[in-house]
Formats: C-alpha cells, structure tokens, sequence
C-alpha cells in the first residue's frame, strides 16, 4: 500500500488519520463564514479543511425553462453555491495564518486551473469518479488523488484506479462514502474499507455521510481508513443542501477526538505480553508450589504439588504447563510446603 504526503503531513496506515472537515458549500456564499468554518475546523484539531469550487454551467444541464419556478431548478441551486475564485487566495491564506491545510474539490477542468497553486491534493467526488476524461486531466498536474466512491460499483472503481495508474498517478486514496444525504448508521456498510483496501491496493479512507459524529468515523479508522472526511456547518438548521447531515461544532471536535482515541486504543496488532501487564501476569499467572514438605530424593507426585497464582511472594516457580513433566521427578533438595518449585530443584530442562 503507498504512502504518500498531503502538504507535510504523511497519509498512510502506520499513520494518524488524516481528518479533513468538509465545508463544501456550507459558507452559503459569505466568504466570512466560509472563515469561521476553517476556525471550526481548526478548533476541533482536523487536518484539512476542504470547500467545493465549480461552475453550474460545467455541472449540470440548464433546468431553469423547464420547470415551475426557474428558481427552484438544480441548475440555479448550483449557481447559488458556486464558491467565487477570488476566494481561493484568500481562505488558502486564512488556512495558512490558523496551521490548517487548505483544500478544494474541483468539479471541472476551469476549477482544476484555479485551485491549482493551493491545494496539495486533488479530491474528486463520487459523482465524478467516471468522469474519466477529467481524471485524465487531473493526472496532468502530478499530485496525490483522493476518490469518494458513492454510489460506483467495483468495477468502475477499479476502471477509474487504472485509468490515473495508465496516466502517471501512484498516490491515490479511496475513500468508500454512501450517496445519500443523509445516511442511516445502517446503511453505511464501513466494512467497505477494508475491502477496498483488499481490492485495490491504495491508501483508503472513508467519507461519511451519517449524522452521528462518533460511531462511524472512528469504526472505520478502526478497519483501517487513514483519512476520514466529514461535513462541517455552522448550524444544522441554516439554509441550504448540505447543512442538515453536517457535523457542528462540539460534534466537529467530539468525532476528532473520539477519532485519535481510536487509534491510541489500536496498538500495534503484535501478540505479546505489554509493559503495563507484566506486573499483574507475575502476580496471577499459576505457577508450581509445594503443596506439603517433600525431602531431597522423594519422587514428587500430583498430590505434591499445588498450582497457584504468585500473589506477593518473590517464588519464580515453574509454569503450571509443566505440570506433568515435573510429576515424578526426583527432588535434588529439600522442598517446603509452600515453596515454589524450579527447575533446578527438580532437574528439569526446559
């Protein structure tokens, strides 16, 4: 699996999830709220805060003739949310003055061209995911590519990989996301991850489209997702698509910091005895003792040995799995009851 670099941040799963805070198009046009979005996210301790740049016109067909109210038209949604270029500087160095990296989905050649200079990867939608001759130009700026992969099946996932593979790109990421807005917890299928994981060979991770800040975001992190993306608002109920499923603030920092207690709790997956339980395993694992007096030469039989937990004595008995091979051993000393039994006093090699 390749690891690769976000700006100055390595993206990889012997990594820290890389949390990018969605903004979308949540500033509803106000470039100061569009600020207090990145303040939201940089609170919260995200990664990434990352806004959406397109044109209506290179988005969707012109609806506005051919419904009831032209205002009410797909199209015109769209052009309400279109984030003005002249932004793009600006909130890239509002990102850079609060330590936070500044991103941008481009839906169109024209918005690539524009978002260019700030961002340190490319992100492509799910709905763009097929667009292959916009992969295709993507892949001509030579950066990381990360894909959302709502509502594709595998085997346009896997067209979509080859065709960035075919045109140079090595450091891709694929996030499994649900299209719907927003997700029911049991719809949202994290398992995913790990099979895109298996499937592809990339870095993935997961964008999430649920209401609940805590449950799934750090479940997938969990199955191995290292970059996880949410949406952020100001308030749920302010106007517009995709308030309504976003994360607010307190939810923001919650799922951030449920998020990094995740990984503290991951470890490092090795089966072995850890530092912190060292103690308590020479306290309670059982060991062999002398059940009652045994004199040098006696042959030591199962009624002469008891098998204990340690507690506070300093014996080092042997493990209680050499039950059977001490059972008649000829004792090379006197044993006290009570005394744990060694392998030299029963002449034992182990």
């Amino acid at each position: 699996m390749v690891e690769f670099y976000i700006g100055d941040r390595l993206v990889g799963p012997d990594e820290p999830a890389f949390v990018i805070a969605e903004a979308g198009s949540n500033h509803n046009g106000d470039l100061d709220t569009a600020k207090e979005l990145i303040d939201v996210a940089v609170d919260a301790g995200a990664d990434a805060v990352k806004f959406q740049t397109f044109r209506a016109e290179d988005l969707y067909v012109d609806d506005r003739d051919i419904v009831e109210d032209p205002s009410d038209s797909t199209y015109a949604l769209l052009e309400s949310l279109e984030q003005p270029y002249e932004w793009i500087p600006e909130l890239y160095e509002y990102c850079q003055s609060r330590g936070i990296q500044f991103m941008s989905s481009s839906f169109d050649e024209r918005s690539t061209r524009e978002i260019d200079e700030y961002v340190p990867a490319f992100k492509v939608s799910s709905f763009t995911l097929s667009h292959h001759p916009f992969l295709e130009d993507l892949a001509t700026y030579d950066k990381p590519i990360i894909m959302s992969t709502g509502s594709h099946k595998s085997e346009e996932i896997s067209e979509a990989v080859n065709v960035l593979r075919e045109n140079g790109v090595e450091d891709i990421a694929l996030l499994h996301c649900v299209s719907s807005y927003p997700t029911p917890l049991n719809e949202i299928n994290v398992r995913a991850v790990k099979t895109l994981e298996q499937e592809f060979d990339t870095t993935v991770g997961f964008s999430d489209h649920t209401t609940d800040p805590v449950t799934a975001p750090p479940t997938a992190v969990a199955l191995g997702a290292s970059i996880v993306e949410k949406h952020i608002t100001l308030d749920k109920k302010m106007e517009g698509p995709d308030h309504s499923f976003a994360l607010e603030p307190d939810e923001v920092r919650e799922m951030v910091t449920q998020i990094r207690k995740t990984e503290r709790s991951l470890g490092d997956g090795r089966l072995s005895i850890q530092d912190i339980e060292r103690d308590t395993a020479r306290r309670a694992r059982r060991s062999l003792f002398a059940s009652r007096d045994i004199s040098q030469g006696d042959i030591i039989s199962e009624d002469d040995i008891g098998i204990l937990r340690r507690g506070d004595t300093q014996g080092k008995g042997l493990s209680a799995k050499y039950f059977d091979q001490v059972v008649g051993k000829q004792a090379t000393v006197e044993i006290r009851e009570g005394d744990s039994i060694t392998e030299t006093e029963v002449n034992l090699e182990i």
